[in-house]
This record gives C-alpha cells, structure tokens and sequence, in this order.
C-alpha cells in the first residue's frame, strides 16, 4: 500500500514537529555561567532541517514492532545531536567555511569561531549523556546498549569522522571512483545506517536484520550525497538554505563533477530503488519509511 504524496507530506510535517519537541526536551538545563555554550548549542540543533536521522529511527523502530516508542526518544535526540553537530564543525573556518546553514547564519559566525568548535564538542559530548539516560531507563538495557554502541561507531573513525578525514585530505585532488565511495559510504552513509540499525535494534530485530537495514543505509546514503552534489550544482541558496557551489569552491571532485549530472540522476535512481527493494524483503510493514527514501530521490532541498 503506498501513501499519496499529499497524504506522505502530512505526516512527514507531523513527525518533523514531533521530532523538534522531543529535541527541546533533552535541551541542557539548569545552565548558569556556561549558558552561551547552551545558547549556542540550541541554536544550532533547533535551526530546522529534515530531522531524517531521527526519523528514519523511529520508522525503523516501529518497522520491527517497537511498542514503547518513548524509548526510544533519547536515541533520536541523541542522532540529531550527532548529525548537527558535524554541520557546526563542517562549517567551520579551517573546514568548508560555510557562513549559511539551513537557512541561517552558520553557528561560528554568530557565536565566532572558538564556541562553534566548543558548540560542536558540547553537542558530541550531550548526545552521548541523553542516550546513555535512555540506556538505564530500558526495559531491556541491552538493547539501548547496543543501539549505543552502533551510534558510537558509525559517528567515529569507522564511520562519519572517518570518511571526514578522507574528504579533508583529498580536496583538491583528484578522486579514483572507490575514493569518492569511500568518502560517501562513511561521511554521509554511515550516520543513515546508525539511525535505521539503532531503531532496529531497539525493537528487538534479530543479526540478519542488522545486517539488511545496514545495507538499506548504506544505499540510501550515496543516494543522499549524490543529490545533494546535484543540488549544489543546479539548486540556490534560497531554495537549498545553505550556499550552493560550495564544492566547486572548496575544489572538490563529486559524484556529479566526476560522472556529470545525467548519470548522477540515475545513480540516485539506482541506489534508492535497491533499497526499497531490500526494504520489502525486511518483515513487518512501513509505508511512511517507504515514501521517505522515494522521497530522497527527487528531493529539492
């Protein structure tokens, strides 16, 4: 059964608000003389966006028959965090130098360059507190536990900082194919990956199941990224609420400048239709999960 595109955007609205009062909720507390700290943290995570990590957890949750969905809210917060707290450090001077973020004036230039690094590095540091108050909170700690330990590996070396690494260092270079993979599989696909296994794991989905929605990140991942190099190229920066042309300025080779824009279209395309493939192979039922990657697909923002 499939959802019209009216009926997907409702409810995507729903979610997205859902998503932003759960945020609010693990907002720091009780803040005295650090307050510019959590000043400048809540500007940057309450700055909108997709909320498509946290979102794509808890469809994941729900995909495999989690029923005590405020479980799973640390978890989701604690995804947000991650995600927006490498926008921050991206961001930054000694990074891509971006002075506009979903819409607004990036963290570092409101808040100069020394709190949007401390910004980041509060953001980091509280995700990893608010899930592991989820994790004592369980009815089965193991599973939060779990779901933990995947976050902390997919944001870390063998995840998204990971595949920063490789972005820093090759910019400017030029890229083999299975570099620019490499890069995408890592910095953008691995915190997808997080947030579909985190969801999965919490509702109790057995190894094979890890394994699946594992690879369903993955693809939605470079499916992602590549339209994202589309957009920077035909997109503006009203429209994209970040400044477009962006990569070509910090002189980076993409998906779309290495292969050219007609068959970046179809690799988006392609990864996406896999993982909707794989999606229908997982048991229990989703539309909105479904509706949400075919939404990726031909995203305008």
């Amino acid at each position: 059964m499939q959802v019209s595109k009216e009926q997907f955007q409702t409810e995507q609205k729903q979610r997205t608000e859902q998503i932003v009062e759960i945020l609010n909720t693990f907002l720091p507390k009780q803040i005295t003389l650090q307050k510019t700290i959590a000043e400048a943290m809540e500007y940057s995570l309450m700055a909108g966006g997709k909320r498509l990590r946290p979102m794509l957890l808890l469809e994941s949750y729900r995909r495999f028959g989690g029923n005590n969905e405020k479980e799973v809210y640390p978890f989701m917060a604690a995804i947000e965090m991650i995600h927006t707290y490498s926008l921050v450090h991206d961001d930054l001077p000694a990074m891509d130098n971006d002075e506009y973020r979903r819409g607004r004036k990036t963290t570092h230039v409101v808040y100069g360059e020394d709190m949007g690094i401390l910004a980041g590095d509060a953001l980091l540091n509280y995700a990893y507190e608010v899930a592991l108050q989820g994790v004592v909170q369980m009815s089965e700690p193991l599973r939060g536990a779990k779901a933990l330990q995947i976050l902390a590996q997919k944001a870390g070396v063998y995840g998204m900082v990971g595949g920063q690494v490789v972005d820093v260092e090759l910019t400017g270079k030029p890229l083999q194919e299975e570099q620019l993979e490499f890069i995408y599989r890592l910095k953008t696909g691995a915190l997808l990956e997080a947030s579909l296994m985190a969801g999965a794991v919490l509702a109790g989905a057995g190894e094979k199941e890890l394994q699946q929605v594992e690879r369903i990140g993955s693809l939605v991942g470079m499916a992602f990224q590549i339209q994202d190099d589309i957009l920077d190229i035909t997109s503006t920066t009203k429209e994209l609420g970040k400044p477009v042309g962006s990569d070509a300025k910090n002189e980076k080779t993409t998906y779309a400048t290495l292969h050219g824009l007609e068959q970046a279209h179809e690799a988006v395309k392609s990864y996406s239709e896999e993982a909707l493939q794989l999606l229908e192979q997982l048991p229990g039922e989703n539309t909105f999960l479904d509706a949400l990657i075919i939404s990726l697909i031909d995203r305008k923002k």
